[in-house]
């Protein structure tokens, strides 16, 4: 299966604290979740300090680790359990078990077999099962990954369009990319390009009319060694294809000393379908994401504010 070769935990790095995860205060619970052809997996679920007591309830956004990660971890890394606190919002992290894969990838690419719907299955009934029970709402939920969990992410938002507000891919390969875990190496590497009648058929419904999936935001590192950093173009454009849409200029942001970042919008009378961000030196690891965890970089701009931004954009 496609991976970074990276160890689970960074060198030194201990599992993180309860405290770690609930800094900004809020409560850190676990729990699991099963679907007949998938089996079960466990979860974190992080809820701020607004839950079960806020008129509407709160949304949920999804977190899908990559390779070589794990729930906790992930949230340590991402510090997104921080912004969630601030903004008042949910954070599910779903965690790849090594039996289902052994470098803990989760298996968007295995199409063939039926192994990447099944998981994608597995997640669906986890969010409705962890809205039921701790009334977060069902109706506003996004989805976001990084690497493997970034094109698990996109899988979900295209196979369950109408369950989610907006995706985020950081770093990942877009749907349609491969079917098996040796296409899915090509593609990490961006030597199999999108094969377009594939990403015409993916954005097509049963009665022929184009699929109406939620505004994508693709973050990618231009020093990326492991996932090219063409698959963000490529995301893109296979979310912008079908519509008559517009492209912005690229802008240039840059914030003190953290790399600078491209930005590019593509919009559909007015709405934005999808928006690219290239991020000038950044490898394969979370922008802003904390040093300590594996695949993260303190030096990028912060990817889980950037995220949050454009998600809270699209909840309605």
């Amino acid at each position: 299966a496609p991976v970074a070769r990276t160890p689970a935990k960074a060198p030194g790095a201990a599992a993180p604290r309860t405290a770690v995860l609930t800094a900004g205060g809020g409560q850190w619970l676990t729990g699991s979740a099963a679907q007949a052809l998938a089996g079960s997996r466990h979860y974190g679920l992080y809820l701020p300090p607004a839950a079960g007591r806020a008129t509407p309830a709160v949304p949920l956004l999804v977190m899908l680790h990559g390779c070589g990660q794990d729930a906790a971890g992930f949230a340590a890394s991402t510090r997104m359990n921080r912004v969630a606190a601030s903004a008042g919002f949910a954070v599910l992290y779903p965690e790849q078990d090594r039996r289902a894969n052994r470098q803990g990838c989760w298996n968007w690419f295995d199409t063939s077999t039926g192994r990447a719907q099944a998981e994608a299955a597995l997640l669906m009934a986890m969010i409705d099962q962890v809205c039921r029970r701790h009334r977060l709402d069902r109706s506003r939920v996004a989805v976001a990954g990084l690497s493997a969990g970034a094109s698990m992410a996109a899988l979900l938002a295209t196979r369950y369009p109408e369950r989610f507000k907006a995706v985020v891919m950081h770093s990942g390969v877009p749907p349609g990319s491969a079917r098996s875990g040796l296409s899915a190496l090509a593609a990490m590497r961006g030597h199999r390009p999108l094969h377009r009648a594939a990403g015409r058929a993916m954005a097509t419904s049963a009665g022929g009319l184009p699929q109406r999936w939620p505004p994508l935001l693709a973050i990618h590192g231009d020093a990326d060694g492991v996932v090219a950093a063409s698959n963000a173009h490529d995301a893109v454009a296979l979310w912008a294809g079908t519509a008559d849409v517009s492209v912005s200029p690229p802008r240039t942001l840059q914030r003190g000393q953290r790399y600078p970042m491209q930005v590019t919008d593509h919009r559909q009378h007015g709405q934005l379908v999808a928006q690219q961000v290239s991020i000038a030196g950044l490898g394969h690891a979370w922008s802003g994401g904390a040093s300590r965890w594996p695949f993260g970089d303190p030096a990028g701009p912060d990817a889980s504010r950037l995220l949050w931004r454009f998600v809270a954009a699209h909840l309605g």
